[in-house]
């Protein structure tokens, strides 16, 4: 299997159809053809269903479509430390969203007052995708939220804690209280980070099965938690200080009581060998957490 063949690949899934990628690559289409049956050939799988009008991906080939993406951007990633001369480069950051970033982002403009060169690549990602990209080679550093494997991975605790609680419109009923108690959701509708029922700190803190919640909807980005809030469907489970809940916006948002905090760590992999870039932020970060503690 060769980088050239998965970028062929690729490209037929982008565009779902022989012809059109033949087109996009520069080559024949007979030729394109038989590069693709040798590719499924040699895993003994089918990768694509041939209609008459479009091509689409098989299961095995929604699997080999994101393991061809992964290793592509590995090669891309690999290629470019590779050919860095100087301290410049790029740091990959998977981050779940968190106020902490501030100290993440204090990080990065100290190094590039001193190194022009070296660039920030920052995702947003629940966790499990954080632990699959780190996994994977696609990120250097994760921003995790949720309890991880310390065995598996290395880690530095940030010196912030995120708060939850509930995010509603300013016109609830539940805006003219202080904080929000257990009693408050229940049969409410809410709506959750999908990394809730990963963890049992908020079954816990609310005494009740999170399935036997009224939970309507679930999230990954706070941002469209807050569009759903703002249409009336319910009530968001979110961290503090991510959406604007001053009082000239249209939302309010009321601790958890008792509190609820979250820890927040940033992780690597164990035995990671990291580029200079890589190593620079991580010797910048823990510079950053010892003055802080």
């Amino acid at each position: 299997m060769e980088i050239r063949v998965l970028n062929y690949f690729l490209a037929v899934a982008r565009e779902q159809s022989i012809s059109g990628a033949a087109k996009f690559l520069h080559l024949s289409q007979p030729t394109l053809s038989r590069q693709l049956k040798d590719l499924e050939e040699e895993f003994g799988k089918q990768l694509f269903i041939r209609g008459n009008k479009k091509i689409t991906l098989t299961e095995d080939g929604i699997l080999f479509r994101k393991r061809a993406e992964e290793i592509i951007e590995l090669v891309r990633k690999t290629e470019s430390e590779m050919t860095s001369e100087n301290i410049e480069g790029q740091v990959y950051i998977g981050t779940g969203e968190t106020e902490a970033i501030d100290i993440i982002a204090k990080c990065i403009k100290n190094i590039q007052n001193k190194h022009k060169n070296i660039f920030f690549n920052i995702s947003s990602d629940d966790g499990q995708d954080v632990f699959d990209n780190l996994d994977n080679g696609l990120i250097d550093f994760g921003i995790v939220l949720c309890p991880f494997d310390k065995t598996k991975y290395n880690y530095l605790t940030l010196p912030k804690k995120d708060v939850w609680g509930i995010l509603m419109r300013k016109d609830s009923p539940l805006a003219n209280l202080d904080y929000i108690e257990p009693k408050d959701l229940i049969n409410k509708p809410l709506i959750i980070s999908r990394e809730v029922p990963a963890t049992s700190e908020f079954s816990k803190w609310i005494k009740k099965d999170i399935n036997k919640l009224n939970i309507i909807a679930t999230y990954n980005l706070v941002y469209n938690a807050s569009i759903l809030v703002n249409n009336g469907l319910g009530y968001a489970l979110t961290l503090d200080k991510l959406i604007n809940s001053d009082d000239f916006s249209n939302f309010r948002f009321r601790p958890l009581m008792p509190k609820l905090e979250t820890e927040i760590n940033i992780i690597w992999k164990k035995y990671q060998i990291f580029s200079k870039p890589a190593e620079l932020f991580l010797k910048e970060l823990e510079k950053e957490v010892d003055t802080s503690n």
